[in-house]
């Protein structure tokens, strides 16, 4: 099964090698795309028989011409209503003259109650805003007792970007072949409602990317890193599990650090230790059993505890509080890591939360530098920051408009020297600018103080179990949400690292 997400311009380029080959051409696409529409809302709305079409001028039209003419063939009252003349030649212009629908001015539109308004005015290459009939159009079907279907994207919605805070809502979008970053991305994920991708017959083969770039855009799915995460040696001991490190604030700051190791510990790691400050030491030492407990210390100290306690990852940021001592501290973990020693400190990798991002905001140059410079096999950082985070680490990345959150994150990550993981309710994961994946089962159960502590402290514990950077943060951000999700309504951070062992016995059990 595939999980791999198209771009508008990959899209446009697996039509073209279709045509190409000669398995169909653009109206045989044409038509089984419309085909595949009308097959929803027949199968959705079988007592809905008046049907409202809009058309663009565009393929996205022709589709919807298509649709027109096949619901009339069904016995359906159709009426179709389109904002001008497709171009002349064009297979849409061909799907017009076949429909025997009369066709409207799309001004004149009036929204008929209990009857199915297909949206088919612009797809996934949709670019700027509505205006003009469209718009009129949208804001005339809004309330109204309608069955909404877009035709590949909800018409105002970038199928690049999911930009669009103008849009139509849809009820359920048919797109084709492969799901586009705007029916994943905010906004344009809120106005997609059911996201269908129908099979219109292009092939595997056309869809292939460029094999000097081998890595899709993926929905972040369980079966891209089951099998990761899954793998166990029946003779394994507790530090062949891992042995992770998480860093803790002072004495009024130890709650957060204590939740990222008990998620930590949830994830798999066989080891936990909280680093503490001296006068946080009783603090945590009041709440911790199965966790260990250590002084932190200096940045040299604690890198000499990482070598002889086999710390493979570390968890640092949450509580722990800013300025040039969350600097030092975080530059020295990174000197820690050694490049030549699979089995060296912080190998696994070092997950950078919350103050151990906003330390760095008035000049992140240098955590970009050390990051860099222990590449080695690959990133062995992964950074974690919220939208406001990311804009104030970022800033030329996040102002620019014509990237998706998916390349902002890509960029960000080349950057920076290691994997970024951007959150939301459409967290999107990059280990470089050609790697990324976007999370799809987000819930707004996670919108609630100190959940973040927790995904970083998963994300340290599946490092710790020598999962790559890219595969450990892919697979946090979808235990993380689906813990959430399982526990629903009342959920608080704390409730989070006890759901971890559910998610996890169901994932073993879908691998045997």
């Amino acid at each position: 099964m595939t999980h791999e997400v198209l771009t508008p311009a990959r899209m446009a380029q697996a039509d073209r090698r279709t045509i190409e080959s000669g398995l169909f051409d653009g109206a045989a696409l044409m038509e089984r795309a419309g085909a595949a529409v009308v097959d929803e809302i027949l199968r959705r709305h079988p007592d809905r028989t008046s049907v409202d079409v809009l058309c663009g001028p565009g393929n996205n039209g022709g589709d919807g011409y298509v649709v027109a003419r096949l619901l009339a063939g069904h016995g359906h009252v159709v009426r179709v209503f389109a904002e001008r003349p497709p171009n002349a030649g064009t297979d849409a212009e061909r799907a017009r003259a076949a429909c025997p629908v009369p066709v409207a001015p799309l001004g004149e539109y009036e929204p008929a109650a209990g009857s199915v308004l297909v949206d088919a005015l612009y797809g996934a290459g949709f670019r700027g805003e509505l205006g003009g009939a469209a718009e009129a159009a949208l804001l005339k079907s809004v309330g109204c007792n309608l069955a909404r279907v877009a035709v590949d994207l909800p018409s105002g919605v970038n199928g690049h970007t999911g930009a669009g805070e103008v849009a139509f809502r849809a009820d359920v979008t048919v797109t084709f072949v492969r799901p586009k970053p705007g029916h994943l991305l905010h906004p344009g994920k809120r106005w997609c409602g059911e996201l269908v991708v129908a099979d219109i017959g292009v092939p595997d083969r056309a869809v292939a990317g460029d094999p000097l770039r081998p890595h899709p855009i993926v929905a972040n799915h369980p079966d891209q890193w089951r099998d990761a995460l899954m793998a166990h040696d029946a003779t394994v001991h507790k530090y062949a599990r891992g042995h992770c490190a998480v860093f803790s604030g002072g004495p009024t700051s130890t709650g957060a650090a204590r939740l990222a190791a008990l998620a930590a510990a949830r994830a798999g790691a066989g080891a936990v230790t909280v680093l503490s400050p001296p006068d946080a030491l009783a603090a945590n030492a009041a709440h911790l059993t199965a966790i260990m407990l250590a002084e932190r210390g200096t940045p040299d100290r604690v890198a000499d505890f990482a070598r002889s306690r086999k710390v493979r990852s570390a968890v640092i940021g949450p509580g722990f509080g800013g300025g040039d001592e969350a600097r030092r501290h975080v530059l020295g973990l990174i000197d820690t890591i050694d490049r030549e020693d699979a089995d060296g400190p912080l190998r696994g990798g070092i997950v950078l939360d919350a103050d151990a991002l906003t330390c760095f905001e008035e000049d992140p140059a240098p955590l970009f530098t050390a990051a860099r410079s222990k590449q080695g096999e690959g990133p062995k950082l992964v950074l974690t920051p919220h939208e406001g985070e990311f804009r104030r680490l970022f800033p030329d990345i996040a102002a620019d408009a014509s990237l998706s959150k998916v390349e902002k994150a890509g960029l960000a990550a080349e950057r920076a020297g290691g994997v970024v993981v951007i959150k939301g309710d459409d967290t999107v994961i990059a280990s470089d600018p050609d790697r990324a994946a976007i999370n799809v089962n987000g819930t707004p159960w996670l919108a609630t103080a100190a959940s973040g502590d927790v995904l970083a402290g998963i994300v340290g514990g599946l490092l710790a179990r020598r999962l790559a950077p890219f595969e450990a943060a892919c697979a946090a951000v979808w235990i993380h949400a689906e813990a959430a999700r399982r526990f629903g309504p009342g959920l608080i951070a704390d409730d989070l690292p006890g759901m971890l062992p559910a998610v996890l016995s169901e994932l073993a059990a879908w691998r045997s």
